[in-house]
């Protein structure tokens, strides 16, 4: 397994041990004077993204539990697990590949995606679009030994779901722990990486490619290169015609113990600057603290160097409590945008080995391995959806562009819009297509079906205005929300905890008496499948029986 970022600043969180010093209407930065004009990474938010987890029976040439195991070559479980500190909202993933964990605490499968299948990339890209989230960096270790095919592959993947999703990304080089850095990068981005910047989805900022290096400077023996051979690839770099960001120690400018000495003018070198922060704080007064005497003096540095500053973001550790229901996340927001940064970089998008990630992720224990010991998202007691760190980054990439007014106070709710309205009612639905009654199967872990003769808790619904003139299905079976699963391609199940559009419905009322739904995620009307045998699924253009229920008030 490759020497990654994860294991060269695992110090402890500085959270607790650092006071906010002076108020907060001290140390304003002026407004930066960008060194560059909007791009693909001015200007916007760049997601870190690793790409590097696999899965024996996924077909990638590494053939191993790559990143979550300890030994990949069993699945992961309890007694065998790579640092896993969260646990991925598996529902939307059409491939699964079963561990050896416990059931979730919902009863079902415990399983886990892979970076080789496109289909996973491609719904990682697809979160991107809905969430306007800009531009991925994706990460690229060592690529000379056995994960190399693998790691070719998964760039390959990233190419195709950017371009189909109208994203962009780029390559970011970790060198950690690569002995012969120097000559070998310029071999693999000459020979396999430059080839993608072919692509209409590759980043490019001030008209070049972008390229970014991590792990130049860093005070330790995982990355003891010298002064004089990074300035060395930094400038053959940029006589390829590149835009090169340098991922660089959190402490490079006051010359801390993180960052070695010497190492001013390779910093300076870089088109923009990227410190690591991961580690470094761990409270919303962390980031305050962290904004007056790092992040100020990094921006006016980089001004006067005619550099980019692109400082990180982190949602926060979910194992360590971090998150705060978004206000640690959206504090550095605030900070890093009032500063005057001109980009932003969010560490991670998926990095479960550090819990960092934003990619959707465990609501609650129902959807936690029960054997896993570890936490949802609902941890500190607020409930949260899945995809709220999703939408808080794409909520901070509006406030960086200017799209919504500078604010210290989040305006991303924990819970999507429409989730917690008032109960209109409580109903049943009974389908015309075999006058069986709507059941939420198997105290709702499996997909909707009409297979009932009698309304019990199973085929009870709360009936919630979800907003717009739509309503929500919450099921008595387990108080989820129903949701027309997959943007509507697969089968209706009650697994959600709060509603968005692929748990919104319009409520149609029938010249017969009857009603219909159609559904927000595709706009097609639910059927009751196969003359009702099969599972409710929103996959028809037009109304007749088998899309026609009795609306049973109780």
């Amino acid at each position: 397994m490759s020497i990654s970022r994860r294991t060269v600043l695992r110090s402890a969180v500085a959270g607790s041990a650092l006071a906010a010093a002076g108020g907060l209407g001290t140390a304003f930065a002026q407004a930066a004077g960008a060194a560059s004009a909007p791009g693909d990474v001015v200007g916007k938010v760049t997601v870190g993204y690793q790409g590097w987890f696999a899965c024996i029976g996924d077909g990638a040439p590494i053939n191993a539990w790559w990143h979550w195991s300890q030994n990949n070559s069993q699945p992961p479980s309890p007694s065998n697990n790579s640092t896993l500190r969260a646990w991925p909202d598996m529902r939307e993933y059409p491939r699964g590949y079963q561990t050896a964990y416990a059931n979730l605490g919902n009863g079902q499968p415990a399983t886990l995606f892979s970076h080789w299948d496109q289909t996973t990339v491609s719904l990682h890209f697809l979160w991107m679009q809905q969430n306007g989230i800009d531009t991925a960096a994706l990460q690229r270790f060592n690529p000379n030994g056995s994960e190399g095919p693998t790691r070719d592959g998964v760039t390959t993947r990233v190419r195709s779901a950017a371009e189909a999703y109208g994203r962009k990304f780029y390559v970011m080089y970790d060198v950690s722990g690569w002995t012969n850095m120097q000559s070998e990068i310029k071999t693999d981005w000459t020979s396999k990486m430059s080839a993608h910047t072919a692509s209409s989805a590759y980043a490019r900022q001030n008209g070049k490619p972008v390229v970014c290096i991590w792990g130049f400077g860093f005070n330790d023996a995982n990355h003891n290169f010298t002064a004089a051979a990074c300035l060395d690839v930094i400038n053959w770099f940029k006589g390829q015609g590149c835009y090169v960001i340098g991922g660089v120690p959190t402490h490079w400018l006051a010359g801390n113990s993180d960052s070695r000495a010497g190492f001013l003018d390779v910093y300076h070198a870089f088109n923009m600057l990227s410190p690591w922060m991961v580690g470094r704080i761990g409270t919303a007064a962390d980031s305050d603290n962290f904004y007056t005497s790092v992040n100020v003096p990094d921006q006016a540095d980089c001004n006067a160097h005619g550099v980019d500053y692109q400082p990180c973001v982190l949602p926060g550790d979910v194992s360590a409590r971090q998150r705060k229901h978004g206000d640690f996340m959206w504090r550095q927001f605030y900070n890093m945008i009032r500063v005057g940064a001109q980009g932003i970089y969010i560490s991670m998008f998926d990095e479960f080995n550090e819990g960092n990630q934003i990619v959707k992720t465990a609501e609650s224990q129902s959807f936690v391995p029960t054997n896993s010991g570890l936490l949802g998202l609902d941890e500190d007691g607020t409930a949260c959806s899945s995809d709220y760190y999703l939408r808080l980054t794409g909520d901070g990439g509006r406030m960086l562009k200017g799209q919504i007014a500078l604010t210290a106070t989040r305006p991303t709710q924990p819970v999507v819009s429409g989730g917690g309205g008032p109960t209109t009612g409580v109903i049943s639905l009974r389908s015309r297509a075999n006058n069986l009654y709507v059941s939420a199967d198997n105290a709702g872990a499996s997909a909707l079906i009409a297979n009932r003769t009698a309304a019990g808790t199973w085929e009870t619904f709360d009936l919630v205005d979800a907003g717009g003139g739509n309503v929500a299905l919450r099921a008595h079976a387990n108080n989820l929300y129903v949701c027309a699963d997959n943007a509507g391609a697969s089968a209706l199940i009650a697994n959600r905890t709060a509603t968005g559009t692929w748990e919104s419905f319009q409520l149609v009322h029938n010249a017969d008496g009857t009603a219909s739904l159609r559904s927000r995620a595709n706009n097609l009307y639910v059927c009751a499948d196969n003359a009702g045998a099969s599972a409710l699924i929103a996959n028809r253009t037009a109304i007749g029986p088998w899309e026609s229920f009795d609306l049973i008030t109780q």
